[in-house]
């Protein structure tokens, strides 16, 4: 990729995630829910600021994991690589289920690298995955469905169950068996010609592995944590219900596809479905915590693209 392409890629994607941006915050209704009440925020303050902290914790954590994850492929300082996190933030907004992250976090590495960490990434992805199905699977087991929501559909309830526990259980295989997982990606044909570059899985072991998923089992308590206070905060929830239901909205939102257009949509709408308390409140809640934990490190993540030093030459040997 020559200088003037990737210019040409990085305005084109802070343009994109603007755009986006702009579209969703105004149509959103949960927004409009939002902004016509500022003093309800005023009076939770300290539980917003604390919801800002968690958000500092949140991708803090993350940026922890692809560390660990990019030892085999390069080192990265700590700022090198939470620069790197938002920035694949940015590009995965406007990505289908934000699948985007793993390009714009790998622009960061070095050009001889960056195939190799995107692999090593994808690991990272299917460990929070797994968080999400687990702890999911087990607020339903908890009766977190039967809170609210699922009550009524027991048929529903055991589909979400069945898809969480059957897909939990071939992701959790592959996640601890990397080097099958390369294996499968190069029986997509035009993979193949990155054999080489695949066999940086062999060299994750188990103990990183391990590290991994437990970095993402913390990711996954803190914005728990997060939308279960910003429920308290906005529509009277107790922590408790919301402690035992956001899981569920979680688990539900992972099984659905969406579309960066979609997404806020659909989770709000889970959100308003499972959660107990006042609708209206509930969907302002989701869409405040989707600003807190990806708007605002999307916008930070644009101007990084924008302004970071990005190589796009090899090193000579």
């Amino acid at each position: 990729m020559t200088r003037r392409t990737l210019l040409w890629v990085r305005w084109g994607v802070f343009a994109a995630a603007c755009a986006f941006l702009v579209v969703r915050l105004e149509r959103h209704q949960g927004m409009h829910g939002i902004w016509p009440h500022p003093f309800t925020f005023a009076s939770h303050g300290p539980v917003l600021a604390g919801v800002l902290v968690l958000m500092l914790a949140n991708w803090s954590v993350e940026v922890l994991k692809w560390r660990l994850l990019m030892r085999p492929v390069q080192s990265l300082s700590f700022g090198r690589a939470f620069t790197a996190t938002l920035a694949g933030t940015t590009v995965g907004l406007i990505t289908p289920n934000r699948v985007g992250e793993f390009a714009g976090r790998v622009l960061f590495l070095d050009p001889e690298h960056r195939v190799e960490g995107g692999f090593a990434t994808l690991l990272g992805s299917i460990a929070q995955f797994v968080s999400t199905l687990l702890m999911g699977g087990l607020a339903m087991l908890a009766g977190g469905a039967a809170v609210h929501g699922l009550a009524a559909s027991p048929l529903l309830g055991a589909v979400v169950m069945w898809s969480a526990f059957l897909i939990g259980c071939a992701a959790v295989a592959l996640y601890f068996s990397p080097a099958t997982f390369g294996r499968l990606l190069l029986a997509i044909p035009w993979l193949r010609r990155f054999e080489r570059h695949a066999r940086v899985l062999d060299t994750i072991d188990r103990g990183t592995l391990r590290n991994v998923l437990v970095l993402s089992l913390a990711r996954y308590a803190v914005f728990t944590l997060q939308f279960a206070l910003l429920a308290h905060a906005l529509a009277g929830t107790g922590l408790v219900s919301a402690l035992r239901t956001v899981p569920v909205v979680f688990l539900v939102t992972t099984l659905v596809p969406t579309t960066a257009l979609t997404e806020l949509g659909v989770r709000s709408s889970v959100a308003a479905t499972f959660i107990p308390g006042d609708e209206a409140a509930i969907v302002a809640a989701s869409a405040l915590l989707w600003v807190v934990n990806l708007v605002v490190p999307a916008l930070a993540g644009g101007v990084a693209l924008l302004v970071a030093r990005i190589r796009t030459e090899r090193s000579t040997p």
